[in-house]
């Protein structure tokens, strides 16, 4: 059995086709860990959704921003944008049964050492309240959707101990797992940068080198999200960024969780646009 972590897909299906084909996927005996974004930007968001949601449980995926940006534009509490590829999507006849299907995934998964998250975990979190906070805002999205995504949008709190109501909860750890790329020096997310570390100053901290990160050391947190990073791996902080820039025109990305061998191709569909 193979476990492989890949990077953000956003409905790059051709390039996601291929690089399962360069891993030998076998359904039946290896497994697939996505670490979210599955939709958008892309041209066959429809195709990747119906071929991971028909593997069962030889795919774990966890949310990204875009899935769950998909989400809240099905249930009427987002817009659609200009750059967005949803279309095809929403119109298909079994979105009902995709929709489903993703609502139910979680934004956080752990196995032993390994934690597979969108963006990442903020320096306040250790694994415990990280899994805590994930689980009760899946299940908030789970139970009432419409609630949840009425109020999921807007930046505030940005700073986990200002989080003192339930929905200030859940919208700072929709915006920790799935957004964030840099901290300040005091741990407040900050989504002014998109770049790599480089473009900041220094005057921001990429949330894995965070010096009050809690995250215990012997954990390995796989995460995408951030495509402008200047590498993969992070020996140093127990991390691994697998978003190389499909959607792009770069490369799609998978490691190896046991043995840590690292494959790639290159992107196959026509680089979307900023």
């Amino acid at each position: 059995m193979s476990r492989w972590a890949i990077g953000d897909l956003q409905g790059c299906l051709s390039s996601f086709q291929l690089l399962l084909d360069e891993l030998a996927f076998d359904p039946r005996q290896d497994q697939l860990w996505l670490t979210g974004d599955l939709v958008n930007r892309g041209p066959d968001s429809l195709g990747v959704l119906r071929l991971i949601s028909g593997l069962g449980d030889a795919a774990i995926t966890v949310l990204g921003n875009h899935d769950l940006h998909l989400l809240a534009v099905s249930y009427g509490h987002g817009r659609l944008k200009a750059r967005d590829s949803l279309d095809q999507l929403l119109v298909a006849s079994d979105w009902p049964q995709l929709r489903d299907w993703l609502q139910q995934q979680p934004l956080l998964h752990s196995d032993g050492s390994d934690v597979l998250v969108h963006a990442g975990i903020p320096p306040e979190w250790d694994l415990a309240t990280a899994r805590a906070q994930a689980g009760a805002t899946s299940a908030a999205l789970r139970a009432q959707p419409d609630a949840f995504f009425a109020s999921m949008y807007g930046n505030q709190p940005s700073l986990w101990r200002e989080a003192r109501t339930a929905v200030d909860r859940q919208r700072f750890t929709v915006n920790a797992l799935t957004r964030m790329r840099y901290c300040d020096a005091e741990g407040r997310l900050d989504f002014s940068q998109k770049g790599d570390i480089a473009s900041t100053g220094g005057s921001l901290l990429p949330w894995f080198q965070h010096p009050a990160r809690q995250l215990e050391p012997g954990l390995r947190v796989l995460f995408g999200h951030w495509s402008t990073l200047a590498q993969l791996r992070w020996p140093a902080h127990k991390v691994v960024g697998l978003d190389s820039g499909c959607v792009w025109g770069g490369r799609l990305t998978a490691l190896n969780l046991d043995s840590d061998e690292m494959i790639s191709v290159a992107a196959v569909e026509t680089p979307a646009t900023f």
